[in-house]
């Protein structure tokens, strides 16, 4: 086994936080600072998908 075929493994004090943003009302702010009602209203977005429209 190479290098490049070795498995990571990484225990939890080695990972790192991802933080998620998003914008809201023109500037960017994390997820993680929202309210409950933020989070529920972020939860219930629906997201564009470009590859679904029908262009044409």
């Amino acid at each position: 086994m190479t290098a490049r075929d070795a498995e990571i493994v990484l225990t939890d004090e080695e990972r790192t936080r991802c933080e998620v943003w998003t914008r809201v009302m023109g500037y960017h702010r994390p997820m993680a600072s929202f309210n409950t009602g933020k989070k529920g209203e972020a939860a219930e977005r629906v997201y564009f998908d470009e590859t679904k429209a029908r262009l044409g």
